[in-house]
């Protein structure tokens, strides 16, 4: 039975990926077209019994509850007559835009369900072209709505999706609607039961972008291995065939092709010998520009190769050490609501690059910001990203699998342009079953077949057994053979009986032919709490630990890059000790305020010294 159900999960996969996984519409280069943020306030309404989408026993929702619907809510109560309205979007209570709603007002910290979003605003459409909406984040599932007509719907809680908009577009006035609903269940992806706050609404930005009839979908750019410089372009509309195509990167290299009969023209130029390859050292980009049927998008990229060369990760064919720490996506303050802009994502990752003197950050659990990405991009670090395949998943489910590939493509396709991204995860932590290394399996073939340019690894768990009657921790995952890094998460001496004195002679087994990142370690401290008897959630304990752990990872011969568990702390319902936690994961090297544990210096020296060697 085992058997069948690892052979029918890849057989889903291999159907998925014939179906083309590529989103209907793309948009790469987005920002720099002509459009409008949607930005702002919006007009909420709570919808905690779904009644704007359905009625009892699932019919459809009576047309006085219908939010989106395209109306006046107080001009036709001003008529009088019969009929009457259970909302009115118009004048609801008002909430900004991006952002989760946990934290707009205290009344929604804790609310998971149903809330209806309304944004007017005045558009002037291009004549002969195109319009989509293209909602970086909405968290979970959203529906769509404009101008009463609903235009779409996306499941996925941190990728982006287009919808296009150009029959339900005004010139003038128009109405946008948004239903999200943020509950989870267990074919959602990531389930109900995490570690992190799981939030809800639209918790990055929203645009309307206008395009040319036939317009440039998606360009990619990298240097590949063998030294050329190659990329691809994809149109849409009724006139892709046989265009020209040109791409400048900007004043190194130029180079044309012609689109085929879908639209798609793909190149490859030798890279000349002043080519600027990116690295944290130096993260250099290139202004890089595509046009194609009198269409143009821009965009900054870095080009750098990445490999692995036994137990070796080469960056631009030289050996790297990655110098990281794990991070969630809550920008500093005692109420993040998930809002990250460029400059609540520059203050985390300077604390990285500049505190910590780090070249790598582990973006946990799912997919970060594009805003965090790019930022990684220019100050140089190196990126671990992963969708939310986290513990528990409805691992025998063809259509929960079918999901995961396509919230895996969705972050493909966004980021394959961002220099900083060098891996791609396909997993947290998850129990090894046959099903579940089938599913991860399918996810490892699936990240080859989009991008072969990256890495491929996942958090594992480790298991302990005696060898010759000593404590042995090994890596027993037959995941393995689907990765080219390796990356355990290990918790001894926090989580367990092992004292922090016996962590410096733990003894590890690992493969000896591939390199390991330690991909989680930590330990809670209370940012304030001291106390000289080395108790837990003190920052002295936090700080022994570290150094502790710090002297066992020294001992690992593989050993190529940590992430430590995490940089600071974050909100997590599951955490409710009412003195140290209330609602915080306290494991971080900094508060949720920002303010430095003695664990953060320890960290500092430490990848301070390895910098230097």
């Amino acid at each position: 039975m085992k058997r069948f159900v690892a052979a029918f999960l890849f057989c889903v996969a291999a159907i998925a990926t014939a179906q083309d996984l590529r989103p209907a519409f793309l948009l790469t280069g987005a920002a720099s077209r002509e459009g409008q943020d949607l930005s702002g306030q919006w007009t909420y309404s709570k919808d905690l019994y779904r009644t704007g989408l359905n009625d009892i026993n699932g019919w459809v929702a009576k047309s006085r509850m219908q939010r989106y619907r395209d109306i006046d809510v107080a001009a036709l109560e001003a008529r009088g007559g019969t009929d009457f309205f259970e909302f009115d979007m118009d004048r609801s209570a008002q909430m900004t835009i991006p952002g989760a709603w946990n934290a707009a007002t205290p009344e929604l910290r804790y609310y998971d369900g149903l809330v209806w979003f309304q944004r007017k605003f005045t558009a002037r459409p291009p004549q002969g072209g195109r319009s989509f909406l293209r909602f970086e984040a909405v968290n979970y599932r959203a529906h769509v709505y404009l101008n009463g007509k609903e235009v779409g719907k996306h499941e996925g809680g941190f990728t982006p999706f287009v919808l296009e908009v150009t029959e339900a577009l005004r010139t003038g006035d128009n109405r946008l609607t948004v239903g999200v609903d943020s509950t989870h269940d267990a074919q959602s992806i990531p389930t109900f039961i995490t570690d992190w706050d799981l939030y809800g609404g639209i918790t990055r930005p929203v645009r309307l972008v206008h395009t040319p009839a036939t317009f440039i979908d998606d360009a990619m750019l990298t240097l590949q291995p063998d030294g050329c410089i190659a990329g691809e372009v994809v149109l849409q509309g009724a006139a892709v065939a046989g265009q020209k195509i040109t791409v400048a990167i900007g004043t190194l290299a130029t180079a044309a092709a012609t689109t085929d009969a879908k639209g798609r023209a793909t190149f490859a130029i030798p890279a000349p010998a002043t080519l600027e390859r990116w690295s944290p050292e130096h993260p250099k980009l290139y202004d890089v520009r595509f046009s194609a049927a009198g269409d143009t998008v821009r965009d900054r990229i870095g080009l750098r190769t990445i490999a692995v060369k036994g137990s070796q990760i080469l960056l631009n064919g030289q050996p790297v050490f990655l110098r990281g720490i794990s991070l969630h996506e809550e920008e500093f303050g005692a109420n993040p609501a998930r809002n990250m802009t460029e400059q609540a994502a520059r203050a985390l990752l300077g604390e990285i690059k500049h505190g910590l003197h780090g070249n790598y950050v582990r973006l946990s659990h799912y997919p970060h910001s594009e805003t965090t990405i790019r930022l990684a991009d220019e100050m140089g670090l190196l990126v671990w990203s992963e969708i939310p395949v986290y513990w528990t998943v409805d691992w025998e489910n063809p259509e929960v699998l079918r999901k995961a590939l396509a919230m895996q493509a969705e972050t493909i396709y966004r980021d394959r342009n961002r220099a900083s991204v060098v891996l791609w995860s396909v997993g947290n932590e998850t129990p090894v079953s046959a099903a579940r290394t089938a599913f991860h399996g399918a996810m490892a073939d699936n990240v080859r077949a989009l991008d072969p340019t990256r890495l491929v690894t996942a958090a594992l768990l480790v298991e302990r057994h005696k060898t010759d009657g000593e404590d042995v921790t090994a890596i027993r995952d037959p995941l393995v053979d689907k990765l080219d890094v390796l990356a355990v998460n290990t918790y001894a001496g926090w989580y367990g009986n092992d004292t922090l004195a016996a962590l410096p002679g733990l003894q590890w087994q690992v493969p000896a032919d591939r390199p390991l990142i330690l991909s989680e370690f930590g330990a809670d401290a209370l940012a304030g709490y001291r106390h000289d008897g080395m108790k837990k959630f003190t920052e002295e304990y936090q700080a022994a630990y570290y150094r502790s752990t710090l002297a066992m990872a020294e001992k690992i011969p593989t050993l190529r890059g940590l992430s430590p568990w995490i940089l600071k702390d974050f909100r997590s319902p599951r955490r409710e000790h009412p003195v140290f936690q209330n609602g915080w994961n306290r494991k971080g090297l900094l508060s949720e305020t920002g303010v430095r544990k003695e664990a953060f210096g320890v960290l500092a020296d430490y990848y301070r010294r390895k910098a230097d060697r």
